[in-house]
């Protein structure tokens, strides 16, 4: 077990927060979580709640989410059932979060998009490589070390 896994802070969950936007991420990926764990100490208001994609509420709650869609992005589903993928997700909890408001006007510029998705697809290919994984079932995630 790795430091990063040890150091692993309890996230909240819809039980939690059940009228939360949902973040739905890759457990099993270190730099995820990490991540993840960055935005759940931002986010002081309880506007979010985390479930890994690999939970089996993921696969009821948000049958039109394929698992090969969620490996690829982290995906956030709005109040209003609105789903987010990758940079799209980013650029969203930009205006939500009072720590990225600083990152708002940059993620907003008009036509700027595609660029985000470019550079967020680039981190996500390779961030099994970047901080390693916890648990892996074999075939799901071969499609990371292609």
């Amino acid at each position: 077990m790795n430091t990063a896994t040890q150091k692993s802070m309890e996230l909240p969950g819809l039980e939690e927060h059940p009228n939360a936007d949902v973040v739905i991420f890759d457990g099993n990926c270190n730099f995820c979580r990490g991540q993840v764990e960055r935005l759940a100490r931002w986010d002081r208001g309880g506007r979010l709640a985390f479930v890994s994609l690999h939970d089996p509420l993921v696969a009821q709650r948000y049958p039109d989410l394929t698992h090969d869609q969620l490996m690829e992005q982290m995906y956030l589903v709005d109040q209003s059932g609105q789903r987010y993928g990758g940079a799209a997700a980013f650029r969203y909890l930009s205006r939500k979060l009072p720590r990225l408001w600083l990152l708002a006007p940059l993620m907003h510029l008009p036509f700027t998009l595609p660029l985000w998705q470019w550079c967020y697809r680039q981190v996500a290919k390779r961030r099994y490589k970047i901080a390693g994984k916890q648990d892996c079932d074999g075939n799901a995630c071969e499609v990371h070390f292609k």
